[in-house]
């Protein structure tokens, strides 16, 4: 099971039927948007973001910036792909299935 890492919550539904009401109620706290019973996304006051931006280094907020400015993203399997083939265990070498010989 997944940990919501807010006090509040809401459903995807309810927040495309009431957008302000869901922002009214949270105030300044941060917002689990669930989607069948699992955090799906995070609403957050603009000063608490502007906050967490502040408190990351100016290195890797620079290194965010350079990534979404680098281009076109790598998809994620193809980088998966490329990793285990480089990285996997190699196989056992197998064994067959015949009778030993005496």
């Amino acid at each position: 099971m997944e940990h919501v890492l807010a006090s509040r919550s809401v459903s995807i539904t309810e927040l495309k039927r009431s957008p302000s009401a869901v922002l009214a109620k949270a105030g300044s706290e941060a917002v689990a948007v669930l989607n069948h019973n699992r955090p799906a996304a995070y609403l957050l006051p603009p000063h608490v973001y502007e906050a967490m931006l502040e408190r990351l280094s100016s290195e890797l907020r620079q290194s965010i910036r350079d990534g979404i400015d680098s281009g076109t993203a790598i998809p994620a399997d193809r980088v998966f792909a490329e990793l285990n083939a480089r990285y996997a265990d190699p196989k056992p070498a197998a064994r067959s299935g015949g009778k030993r010989k005496t």
